[in-house]
């Protein structure tokens, strides 16, 4: 099943986290994506960092290696279902949140964070923590 990457993974394996980046070449032959979502954290990041122009050049690499996940019709019926679901139930997942679980759900990808917290709160999410041995 292909994978979708979280903001964080990306980050904590820009930042040389072993643990991630181990996880990544044993999984190098599966597919992978990010959520246009994470593409727009990881600029935001980029962009208020010290060192935009050497992070600019980082996030527009990541952007040739993993495909992104535009946000369409069938990924916004998903999630007007999800964030109805969560608050009936009385939780909060902020909304680029549950964007990115929408796409997972959506296109049937297991969702790579480490925010698992979050995330365990949606029913038939498929989450793989990738910083956990």
């Amino acid at each position: 099943m292909p994978y979708l990457i979280d903001t964080d993974i990306i980050i904590y394996s820009i930042k040389g986290n072993s643990l991630v980046q181990k996880r990544f070449l044993q999984n190098e032959k599966i597919p992978k994506a990010i959520s246009v979502i994470t593409y727009g954290e990881l600029l935001f990041g980029a962009k208020k960092s010290k060192n935009v122009d050497k992070n600019l050049a980082i996030v527009y690499r990541i952007k040739e290696l993993f495909p992104v996940i535009a946000i369409d019709r069938a990924i916004m019926e998903t999630f007007s279902d999800l964030k109805a679901r969560i608050q009936k139930s009385g939780s909060i997942i902020d909304d680029m949140d549950l964007l990115i679980a929408s796409t997972a759900l959506t296109m049937n990808y297991t969702l790579v964070t480490n925010n698992e917290k979050h995330f365990n709160k949606i029913k038939g999410l498929k989450i793989e923590n990738w910083n956990k041995e």
